[in-house]
């Protein structure tokens, strides 16, 4: 009796935690497939050998992809067109630090976190930066969608 309590209680939660909603996925970016290894030994990314080091990678992603070295051994890769607008000639974010800002509205993004820092008051649905996976494979850096 017991275990079919529980194999009932169990089956009750499996239901109740499968959902039907969807991500809410981002209208202005494209998702690209690709990879890309940086070799942090090459001095042109010398940059993001330090804590809060960061780069901007021109040869992929909408605009490019901005790697923020978090704390020495943890990156991040952002994609540097601005989130809240359709790719055109502003919306390409410029690196402020540890910040990235959109030349378009003067929107500010973190490049530890990827939100938006300075919303409007009136804003409606905005959008973070678009995130890449980054991995750490010794000295190489793995950039991927």
């Amino acid at each position: 009796m017991k275990k079919k309590l529980c194999r009932i209680v169990f089956l009750a939660f499996l239901f109740v935690s499968c959902s039907n909603s969807e991500v809410e996925r981002n209208p202005y970016l494209q998702e690209y497939r690709f990879q890309f290894q940086i070799n942090l030994n090459l001095p042109e990314y010398d940059d993001l050998r330090f804590a809060g080091g960061s780069l901007l990678i021109p040869q992929i992603g909408h605009k490019g992809v901005l790697v923020f070295n978090l704390n020495g051994s943890d990156y991040f890769a952002w994609d540097a067109s601005c989130p809240n607008h359709v790719p055109n000639t502003c919306s390409q974010t410029q690196l402020n630090g540890v910040l990235t800002e959109c030349a378009c509205d003067s929107f500010q993004y973190s490049l530890a976190t990827g939100q938006l820092l300075n919303p409007p008051e009136d804003s409606g649905q905005l959008y973070p930066l678009l995130f890449y996976r980054a991995e750490t494979r010794g000295n190489a850096v793995v950039i991927s969608n």
